[in-house]
């Protein structure tokens, strides 16, 4: 896996996917923010700054006030790869957050999404 470029792809070039694939499936904007808010620790306004600026995925982590500490309840298989497999912690957050959108789009309650 190429991870330099993934760290690399600006942040607001995915999150329109994000919501693209949780509208398809009956979910909204406002429902993948929340997982995403909820994931990383930011405020809105600092999680619109983020898009503003247009961070990449690694900026993007590494400025996130704080990594959700039920975040390691995250498991399963995105993208073919086994997330509590993944050993680089940057990697590991970014299928985090895919996980978390692709659990969004299949249904999945919210309150089992954010493991409360």
């Amino acid at each position: 896996m190429k991870n330099d470029r993934v760290y690399k792809i600006i942040f607001a070039s995915v999150y329109p996917m994000y919501i693209q694939k949780a509208e398809k499936k009956g979910r909204t904007k406002e429902e993948v923010d929340t997982v995403i808010l909820w994931l990383t620790g930011y405020s809105e306004s600092q999680f619109k700054d983020q898009i503003e600026k247009k961070s990449d995925l690694q900026t993007f982590f590494d400025e996130a006030p704080k990594l959700n500490p039920n975040a390691s309840k995250i498991t399963g298989v995105i993208c073919g790869y086994r997330i509590e497999e993944i050993e680089d912690p940057l990697m590991k957050k970014i299928r985090y957050m895919d996980k978390l959108v692709d659990e969004l789009a299949k249904g999945k309650k919210m309150e089992k999404i954010l493991r409360e």
